[in-house]
């Protein structure tokens, strides 16, 4: 497993190289003084209900976790909240507004692009879809599925921070009213 920090053999600033062991958090230059802090990075994904109580899934298209089941979702953006950040990756995934958009609950996530992995904090939220019969698979989206909150398969489920999610709305089914 390779980490943001383990790519830093030289100080980005001045070209020395780096004297202390790769992938040291954080990375601290003995030549100019800079330092970098390698952060969790930020994603935030919503369940989504329908009035009916079914839940939206997304089948995903791509790595990481093709095939798997996962929540609409994606990284927050640099001057973007977490809920302005779910609601734009909604739409960009699967083409809806949502309202009612609560907060579920953090937890950790391992995500693996292009050979790095990732720290990275999901915030999960529960949310309301506006018109859930205009649903589209878009952005990295193979197929939408929807269904009750307690007709899904842990095991189909794409990141561990996606089951920990569900696994609360279970336990707490008045989560989402």
């Amino acid at each position: 497993m390779m980490r943001p920090a383990d790519l830093f053999r030289y100080c980005p600033r001045c070209a020395a190289p780096a004297t202390e062991k790769p992938g040291q958090i954080p990375f601290q230059c003995r030549a100019c003084g800079l330092t970098l802090f390698f952060n969790p990075t930020l994603a935030a994904a919503a369940f989504i209900f329908n009035r009916q109580g079914r839940l939206l899934w997304i089948r995903r298209a791509k790595e990481p976790a093709k095939g798997k089941l996962a929540i609409p979702g994606g990284f927050v953006d640099f001057g973007e909240s977490a809920e302005e950040a779910v609601a734009r990756e909604t739409r960009e995934e699967v083409g809806l507004e949502l309202s009612q958009i609560h907060f579920l609950g953090s937890w950790p996530n391992q995500y693996t692009y292009r050979e790095i992995t990732y720290s990275v904090c999901d915030l999960l939220f529960t949310a309301f879809a506006e018109a859930p019969e205009t649903a589209t698979p878009l952005d990295a989206v193979a197929e939408l599925v929807w269904r009750e909150l307690h007709e899904i398969d842990p095991e189909e489920l794409a990141f561990p921070s996606i089951r920990y999610g569900w696994q609360r709305l279970c336990q707490n089914s008045t989560a989402v009213q």
